[in-house]
């Protein structure tokens, strides 16, 4: 089998430290800058109104409050406060200077490293046989300006690494190094930049002149592949509007007039704030996916969410966890569906597990969740997926092939015991509930971490078990009750089993790495097939031997077997 040529790598991936952009420090440092300007604008309030917004004063006599700037013009102050503020903006020039001459970054072929600092140094590190995804966001303010930020997932707490800020093009093409090396592909020899080597005012002058033609002319956004979904506005909205958490605040604002018209005001105080933030909330959850996309690439699925800050992110093989197909009992009628996983995300202790990182289809109709799951698990088989939806959430009239919960112990789930329910296969495991709000949850045995089975006392008594199955955490519930407890026992064992050997075969944390050695291992039964002879002999080929699994040891008891 010939190697394919090495593909060249980008500039900025050749093994050597790097800078960012030269206005990294500006957006970085935006929040810094809107806190100086409130404080300016807080002490300059009433000449401003009298400036700008003369109408809004309440009598045209009246005397206005002394300001700052009213002593500076009294006093004679004027050259000190102008040589005051020149000291401050050239103070906070050296202060970005420094930030950005000691901000370096380092992709090599093992690792992403990033070091910081002035006084306080850190340097992170992120093994690319670790990455659980690289996104790509890009905010409004860096957008105009043409620049993006990269943030490389990691596998542990807090193990994120940042690339902030590249310009666009640079940022896409040092993902698909990152992408291409953490699959286990090799990569050439750099390519030669054609701008050489950019100072830090002259690149500062370059985005800024990228920038206002931006506005101008508008922002040159990258090609992107064609995604598979598309949610129109109205079904966007209409999932918002369909859902439990409106129901609820709009119970809220019921009792807030009718709190008003009887006489007790104190509810507003109490319910009003709440309002605001659901209201806030209700326009982020719209516009995060007003621009959403999904597509599949030769690295895993490419997610796309966003209306001001658009994120990219790309998702490669074998980093799901554990996928949710869920239909709220208020968006059966409409035939609406929603997808969420359980992935590594990397972030800090006490941050909130990103619901746009985990969400990967807010709102679609059955062939949109369909090709969904798809993406997410490609070797899902046709008996498989007909496990999700037909027989699986759906649960169709006929032989259902999920274990469920005895009809003795019918009153422990009144509602659903003829759904809740799960079901085994050799590459993954199916836990079906809820009649009310309909869902399915798939493990893949290979990502399964452990297995569990609990057991309390009423449990005990009625015959009964609940099996959990470990994974990252995540919003997805991977676990299952009011099981027979002689059922719970043998799916213990066969997931045991099923896990150990799933995990033994998976190889996509390198994913390249192990297509190619699919392709050899084709290429090489080929040859076998070309060197027989016609009478049935065999001509001298080297054959391929494979070794013999290692035999199964009897641990426990008949029936019960673990795999050394």
């Amino acid at each position: 089998m010939s190697t394919p040529p090495l593909a060249a790598r980008s500039p900025l991936s050749d093994g050597e430290w790097h800078r960012p952009h030269p206005l990294t420090p500006l957006l970085r440092g935006g929040l810094f800058l809107v806190v100086v300007l409130g404080i300016v604008i807080a002490n300059l309030r009433d000449r401003l109104v009298d400036i700008f917004l003369p109408w809004f004063l309440p009598d045209e006599d009246a005397e206005r409050p002394r300001d700052p700037l009213d002593y500076i013009l009294s006093h004679d102050l004027v050259l000190l406060a102008l040589l005051a503020v020149l000291g401050a903006v050239l103070v906070l020039i050296a202060l970005f200077w420094l930030s950005w001459r000691f901000h370096t970054f380092r992709i090599t072929g093992d690792d992403v490293e990033v070091r910081s600092g002035v006084v306080f140094r850190t340097h992170r590190r992120a093994p690319l046989d670790r990455v659980q995804g690289v996104n790509l966001t890009r905010p409004l303010v860096a957008r105009l300006l043409g620049l993006a930020k990269l943030e490389v997932v990691g596998a542990g707490l807090d193990a994120n690494v940042r690339l902030e800020y590249l310009s666009t093009p640079a940022a896409e093409a040092v993902r698909a190094d990152i992408l291409q090396l953490a699959s286990g592909r090799e990569l050439g020899a750099a390519a030669t930049s054609a701008g050489g080597t950019r100072t830090w005012a002259g690149g500062a002058a370059d985005t800024i002149a990228h920038g206002v033609t931006g506005i101008v002319m508008g922002v040159e956004e990258p090609a992107e592949p064609e995604s598979v979904v598309r949610i129109p506005p109205g079904r966007l909205i209409g999932s918002v509007v369909l859902s439990s958490t409106t129901i609820v605040m709009l119970a809220a604002v019921a009792a807030m007039i009718v709190g008003a018209s009887v006489g007790t005001p104190w509810i507003l105080i109490g319910l009003f704030p709440a309002v605001l933030a659901f209201g806030a909330y209700t326009v982020r959850s719209v516009t995060r996916a007003l621009r959403y996309a999904i597509a599949p690439t030769d690295h895993g699925v490419r997610i796309v969410f966003g209306l001001f800050t658009t994120v990219t992110e790309i998702l490669p093989p074998g980093r799901v966890h554990a996928v949710q197909v869920r239909q709220p009992l208020l968006w059966r009628r409409a035939g609406w569906w929603t997808i969420t996983i359980n992935r590594l995300s990397g972030t800090r202790s006490g941050q909130q597990a990103s619901e746009a990182f985990t969400k990967v289809l807010p709102v679609g109709t059955r062939a949109d969740a369909e090709r969904v799951v798809d993406l997410l698990l490609p070797w899902l088989s046709a008996e498989q997926r007909d496990l999700v939806f037909s027989r699986g959430v759906l649960a169709e009239p006929g032989d259902d092939p999920f274990t469920t919960t005895p009809a003795a112990r019918w009153f422990l789930r009144p509602v659903s015991w003829r759904r809740n329910g799960f079901r085994m296969t050799p590459d993954a495991l199916f836990l079906r509930r809820g009649r009310i709000l309909r869902s399915l949850a798939i493990v893949p045995l290979a990502r399964m971490q452990s297995i569990a089975v609990h057991q309390g006392p009423i449990e005990r008594m009625l015959e009964v078990a609940t099996v959990r199955a470990h994974t990252v955490t995540g919003t997805v519930y991977t676990g299952i009750g009011a099981i027979n407890r002689l059922d719970a026992l043998a799916l213990f064992a066969e997931a045991e089993e099923g896990a150990i050997t799933s995990s033994a075969r998976d190889r996509t944390h390198r994913w390249y790495a192990a297509a190619q050695d699919q392709g050899q291992g084709q290429e090489q039964g080929q040859k076998q097939e070309l060197g027989r002879e016609p009478d049935g002999g065999t001509a001298d080929v080297p054959v391929a031997v494979t070794p013999e699994p290692p035999e199964s040891v009897d641990l426990t008891s008949p029936g019960r077997t673990e795999t050394r």
